[in-house]
C-alpha cells in the first residue's frame, strides 16, 4: 500500500509545529472542532424557527422542573444519580436541573438540514463532554455521597484524595505504573498459560501452548490479537483465560504477541504486520504441527488482519485455513461508531503529525479518545472515587492488563487509519495486498463473527456488516458486554447472556440487524461453549499432540511463554 503522507520536502516545519501543538490540544484538531461548529451554529443562525423551538423547549424545561411527574430519568446505563440520597430535596432538584439541561442540549446539537452528519456528532459529543464536566456529582459540594463520607469520616477522605493525587501526579512525571496495576504479575497471575516461544520476528514473537490432556483436535487454532495492546487480554488469570479454556477443550493453541515498536519501527507498514505476523505464523504452525488445516480467530484490529490475510489467501489458492473467527473485528467502516469523530481528515492530518515527529502514537495519546467514549464511567466517576471520596479502585486483572499499553508505527497506523476509517478500502474492494485487489467476499470457510452490545470501539452492527461482505456460512453472536468485559465472559460468570444464529450459506435472506436481534433469542451464559461446539464440529478426530516447536531450525524453542515482547515498555 502506497504511503503518500510520508513528510515531503519542505513541508517539516509545519509538521514540526503541529505535533507541537497537539500536545497543547490533547491530540485533537482544533480545526475539526471549529469547523464542526461552525457548521452547526451558522445553519442554526440562519434557521429562526428552529430557534424559536428552541426557546419553548427550554421554557417547557423549567416547567418541567417543578412538576415532579414529569421529570426526566437518567439514560439507561448512566449510573450517576443511583444513590438514594439524590432522590430527596436539594439534591433530586440539582439532578433533575441537571438531565433537564443535558436533555435540552441533546435536541439542540441536531441542527437543522444542511449540517453535515459529521459535524453534527461532533458537536452533540462535545457538549455531551462539556455537560459531562459540570454534572453536580463532580463537585463536593453537590454530591450527597461525598457530603455524606466528608460527615462519617470527619474530612479524611478528602486527605485521603489528597494522597491519592499526589501519588497519581508522582507516577504520571516519573512514568510508574498506576496504582494498583502491578499487583498482576505478568508470566505469574496473568498471561501464566504454560507454552513455549516457537518463531520471533521483528515484530512478534509466536507462543505455542502445552497441551492439557493426552490427544487433541489435528487442527490448530492461531489466535491473532490486536497490536494496540498486549496479548494477554485473552490470557488473564487462569479462571478466565480463554487461551487456557481452549487448550483445556483439547486444541493446540499458538498465540501473537506483538512488539512494542518504538521510533526504529516507524516504516513499518500494514503489510509488513500481514507478512511477518500472520503469514509467518502460519508457515510456523504448518512446520511444528504438520497440520494442513488451521482454525484463524482474531480480535478487534488483529480480526481486521486476519480477515484480510484470509482474503489474500482465498485470492491466491491458499487453502490453509479451516475456519475464521472474528472477535468484535471490523471489515466495513462507514459505521465505526464513535471512534469516527476522531477519524476525519483534519483529526488524522495532525496524528500524522505527531507519529512523523516521533516515529509512533503513544498509548497515552490514545487513551484520551476512548476514555471519551465513556467518560462518566472512565473518567469521572474515577475521579470521584479517587479525589472526593478518598477510594482506589480494586485492582483486577482486566484493569492491570487496560493498563498495559503499547504503541503504534508510524506508517503502519497511518495505513490503517486512511484505508480503513476515510476510505473504507476494505469493504469498497479497494485494499490491495502484494499489489492486487483482494475481497472478503472470497474468503469460502466458515466464519464465526462476534459483537458485543455496548461495544464503543466496533459496534456489534458494523462488526454484523460481515453479512453483506461475505455470502457464505456464517455464525454470528452477539454477547453481553463491552469490547473487552464481553470477550473475556468465561463459563460461570454472573449475568452474562448471547444470541447465536447462522446463515448457511448464499440463497438465505438477508437480515438487518435490528431483524436479526429481534428473531434470535437470548441464551443465559458464556458463549465460550457455544464457540467450541463450532470449533469441534469442523475438526477432525482426535490424536496426539504435536511437539512443542521444532527440535532445531527456524521454530525451535526459544523460551518459555510468555516470551520477551510481553514485558517490552
Amino acid at each position: 500500500m502506497p504511503d503518500n503522507r510520508l513528510p515531503a520536502e519542505g513541508d517539516s516545519l509545519d509538521r514540526f509545529l503541529h505535533a507541537q501543538e497537539a500536545r497543547l490540544t490533547a491530540f485533537l484538531s482544533p480545526v475539526s472542532l471549529l469547523l464542526a461548529f461552525l457548521d452547526w451554529g451558522l445553519h442554526l443562525a440562519n434557521a429562526p424557527e428552529r430557534r424559536l423551538d428552541l426557546t419553548r423547549q427550554a421554557v417547557e424545561q423549567v416547567e418541567r422542573l417543578g412538576d415532579r411527574e414529569r421529570w426526566s430519568k437518567p439514560a439507561p446505563g448512566d449510573r450517576r444519580f443511583d444513590d438514594p440520597a439524590w432522590a430527596g430535596p436539594p439534591f433530586d432538584l440539582l439532578a433533575q436541573g441537571f438531565l433537564l439541561a443535558e436533555e435540552w442540549w441533546k435536541t439542540a446539537a441536531h441542527a437543522p438540514a444542511g449540517v453535515a452528519k459529521h459535524h453534527e456528532d461532533v458537536v452533540a459529543f462535545t457538549l455531551r463532554q462539556m455537560l459531562d464536566m459540570i454534572s453536580p456529582t463532580n463537585f463536593p459540594w453537590t454530591n450527597p455521597q461525598v457530603l455524606r463520607a466528608a460527615t462519617e469520616q470527619g474530612g479524611l477522605n478528602f486527605w485521603h484524595g489528597w494522597r491519592n493525587w499526589c501519588e497519581d501526579l508522582l507516577g504520571a512525571a516519573t512514568g510508574a505504573p498506576a496504582a494498583g496495576s502491578d499487583d498482576f504479575t505478568v508470566g505469574k497471575d496473568v498471561a501464566a498459560t504454560p507454552g513455549k516461544v516457537v518463531l520471533r520476528t521483528r515484530l512478534m514473537e509466536l507462543i505455542q501452548y502445552a497441551p492439557a490432556g493426552g490427544k487433541v483436535r489435528p487442527e490448530p487454532i492461531l489466535i491473532v490479537p490486536a497490536w494496540i495492546m498486549k496479548y494477554y487480554i485473552l490470557d488473564l488469570s487462569p479462571e478466565n483465560s480463554l487461551i487456557r479454556y481452549l487448550v483445556s477443550q483439547g486444541f493446540t493453541v499458538f498465540c501473537i504477541s506483538w512488539c512494542n515498536p518504538g521510533a526504529e519501527l516507524r516504516d513499518v507498514s500494514f503489510e509488513d504486520y500481514r507478512r511477518e505476523g500472520v503469514m509467518a505464523a502460519l508457515d510456523a504452525i504448518g512446520a511444528i504441527t504438520g497440520a494442513g488445516k488451521i482454525h484463524g480467530c482474531g480480535y478487534c484490529l488483529g480480526g481486521t488482519l486476519l480477515s484480510i490475510a484470509a482474503a489474500a489467501m482465498a485470492r491466491d489458492g491458499d487453502h490453509r485455513l479451516a475456519s475464521l473467527t472474528l472477535l468484535a473485528a471490523q471489515t466495513d467502516f462507514t459505521e465505526a461508531g464513535e471512534l469516527q469523530l476522531f477519524t476525519d481528515e483534519s483529526q488524522l492530518a495532525l496524528l500524522d503529525d505527531v507519529m512523523w515527529r516521533q516515529g509512533y502514537l503513544d498509548s497515552g495519546q490514545m487513551a484520551g479518545a476512548f476514555q471519551m467514549l465513556r467518560s462518566n464511567d472512565l473518567i469521572w466517576s474515577h475521579l470521584i472515587r479517587t479525589y472526593l471520596l478518598g477510594e482506589r479502585d480494586q485492582p483486577n486483572d482486566l484493569a492491570s492488563w487496560n493498563a498495559d499499553a503499547t504503541r503504534m508505527p508510524y506508517r503502519m497506523h497511518s495505513d490503517y487509519l486512511h484505508a480503513m476509517f476515510v476510505r473504507n478500502d476494505l469493504a469498497e474492494g479497494h485494499f490491495q495486498v502484494e499489489g492486487r485487489p483482494i475481497a472478503i467476499s472470497e474468503i469460502a470457510v466458515p466464519i464465526f463473527a462476534l459483537g458485543t452490545e455496548s461495544d464503543h470501539v466496533a459496534p456489534w452492527r458494523s462488526v454484523y456488516k460481515i453479512h453483506l461482505l461475505n455470502p457464505g456460512d456464517i455464525s454470528f453472536v452477539l454477547t453481553s458486554g463491552g469490547h473487552n468485559a464481553g470477550i473475556v465472559s468465561e463459563p460461570g460468570h454472573p449475568r452474562r447472556h448471547f444470541r447465536l444464529a447462522r446463515r448457511e450459506g448464499a440463497g438465505q435472506p438477508y437480515l438487518a440487524p435490528e431483524q436479526w436481534l429481534e428473531g434470535t433469542p437470548a441464551q443465559e451464559g458464556s458463549w465460550w461453549p457455544a464457540w467450541i461446539g463450532w470449533l469441534q464440529e469442523r475438526s477432525g478426530a482426535w490424536t496426539a499432540p504435536p511437539p512443542l516447536g521444532a527440535r532445531k531450525g527456524r521454530h525451535a524453542v526459544l523460551a518459555d511463554a510468555p516470551g520477551s515482547y510481553v514485558h517490552e515498555r
